[in-house]
């Protein structure tokens, strides 16, 4: 599933092929997706896109009047066409952009959202309730600490939960506490603000790399050119499965189930 990084990936590759020029059409194939896709997605049409904007991992289109709020789902992604093939059955969505690329929308499992916002698109009720971005200042030990108190739940399903902080998937969330040295299980507030601080540096780090290098190459992941990210390759726990821990522990990395998520860590060095 595109995460975070995926997105802000995405977005940059999709930025210089829209902002500034008009959407000349839009053709929908398939408006059944995760959402029913309305007729005011065609008031788009005519308009210029200002700017191509990301919250969480949606991807806000905004326009003159109005914006198209995009979500990748599980197995969504755009291409750029000078000169576009015939569509295929999977390609929902076509956005031609007036004397530019043709912008294509596939999705093979159609979880993915094509929704019309014509007012603010952090008041849209997909958005609103939303936790911060990984990467605002708000996000430090002292709010993850003060959010958890009292909380039972494992510590990775609370760093995952949007409303407190959105963008860690379960891939990151697998890495970045491996990188605290704290265990995916630990109730969420039975861990001290010192120990959190530490895991929001680790979740900032870790997004940061993977935007800088394109995603973890997910299987039905493609960025704007076609191309596929490569912090797969940087991962040092997830899907190591019996493989020894990257530390110096000596230990074996583990895998066990949070929240219906295969989860990966090394129980001699996570705590």
């Amino acid at each position: 599933m595109p995460e975070l990084p995926e997105v802000e990936t995405t977005r940059r590759g999709l930025a210089p092929l829209a902002e500034g020029l008009d959407i000349a059409a839009i053709t929908i194939r398939q408006t059944q997706l995760r959402w029913p896709i309305d007729h005011g997605v065609q008031q788009a049409m005519g308009q210029r896109v200002v700017a191509l904007r990301r919250r969480a991992k949606w991807l806000i289109w905004q326009l003159e009047q109005g914006h198209l709020l995009w979500h990748l789902g599980m197995s969504g992604s755009f291409r750029g066409w000078q000169t576009a093939p015939s569509p295929g059955p999977h390609d929902h969505v076509d956005v031609q952009m007036a004397g530019g690329y043709l912008i294509r929308y596939t999705d093979p499992r159609r979880f993915g959202a094509l929704l019309w916002c014509p007012g603010d698109p952090l008041d849209h009720p997909r958005l609103s309730n939303l936790g911060p971005e990984p990467f605002d200042p708000v996000f430090n030990g002292q709010y993850l600490w003060r959010l958890s108190r009292g909380r039972r739940a494992p510590v990775k399903s609370f760093i995952m939960d949007g409303r407190i902080v959105v963008g860690v998937g379960n891939i990151y969330a697998c890495e970045a506490l491996f990188e605290a040295g704290i265990h995916p299980k630990r109730p969420a507030g039975r861990i001290s603000q010192a120990r959190y601080q530490v895991l929001t540096e680790a979740i900032v780090r870790i997004l940061g790399q993977a935007i800088e290098v394109g995603g973890t190459s997910l299987r039905d992941f493609t960025v704007g050119d076609g191309t596929p990210g490569y912090f797969g390759q940087s991962l040092k726990v997830y899907g190591r499965e019996g493989e020894p821990c990257p530390g110096d522990c000596g230990g074996t990395v583990r895998r066990i189930i949070i929240g219906q998520r295969s989860t990966f860590f090394c129980p001699t060095c996570q705590r």
